[in-house]
């Protein structure tokens, strides 16, 4: 089976210029973890998600230890939640995003979650415009369903 036959076809996206907090609250109202990001010809630039802006909370040094070692300090983390209030999702976006094409096979697609450690892949078309969007969710029920 394709992609393209369990994917949501209705994509919210984000502009890389839109402020942070907002996109955040846009994450938040509607319970998901994530958006694609794109540019005015509607083509894939970027991924934001939740992760993204506990990255940009958390001291830098976290990512490089591999775990939760760090001395917790309120005011050094009310300080760069405050900055987030001048942030733009492009600032904060990954760039490098793990995306399919419509004809990639959902067993693919699975694999393709699980290396790459993502919980939603975007789906484009060949100028990297998006066509839909398929989580972790969809894709394990379709597997189940056989």
């Amino acid at each position: 089976m394709k992609i393209s036959e369990i994917m949501t076809r209705e994509v919210r996206t984000l502009s890389s210029d839109t402020p942070a907090v907002e996109a955040l609250k846009h994450l938040f109202e509607n319970k998901i973890s994530g958006l694609p990001v794109v540019d005015g010809e509607g083509r894939l630039i970027g991924m934001f998600t939740e992760k993204d802006i506990l990255r940009a909370i958390l001291p830098s040094y976290v990512s490089q230890v591999g775990r939760f070692v760090y001395e917790n300090s309120p005011k050094t983390i009310k300080c760069k939640v405050a900055k987030l209030a001048g942030a733009k999702v492009g600032e904060l976006m990954r760039k490098e995003v793990v995306k399919v094409s419509e004809e990639a096979p959902v067993c693919e697609v699975a694999h393709i979650m699980l290396t790459q450690n993502v919980r939603r892949v975007p789906v484009v078309d060949a100028e990297d415009r998006i066509k839909g969007i398929v989580a972790r969710s969809d894709v394990l029920d379709q597997l189940l369903k056989g």
